[in-house]
């Protein structure tokens, strides 16, 4: 079995933006915030990496982008993004959300 490291990478990536949305309620975070945040994980992580899988989370009703007239996008959770990352949902695939393995 081959494994798909690019699509490993998306996913995971995924995860992480909304982990880090969820830790940035209710505020919400910039972009920049973002990005540094994904870059302890991935260190080469690209704005327009992040950007294409902010789009990916925005377009599923995860995430609510507002992109700003200088160029730098706003992002923040959803309510949907926020009960996924809560646990409280089903994860559908494209997302690489951890099994829950803690009860409650």
């Amino acid at each position: 079995m081959t494994i798909d490291h690019a699509k490993v990478r998306r996913e995971t990536m995924r995860w992480n933006i909304l982990l880090t949305l969820n830790h940035a309620r209710p505020i919400g975070a910039i972009e920049d915030l973002v990005l540094a945040t994904i870059q302890g994980v991935f260190p080469d992580a690209t704005l327009a990496e992040l950007r294409r899988e902010l789009d990916y989370l925005s377009d599923r009703n995860l995430v609510e982008l507002t992109k700003h007239p200088d160029g730098s996008w706003y992002c923040d959770l959803t309510r949907h993004g926020t009960d996924l990352a809560e646990y409280t949902v089903t994860c559908e695939p494209g997302i690489a959300r951890p099994a829950k393995y803690w009860g409650g």
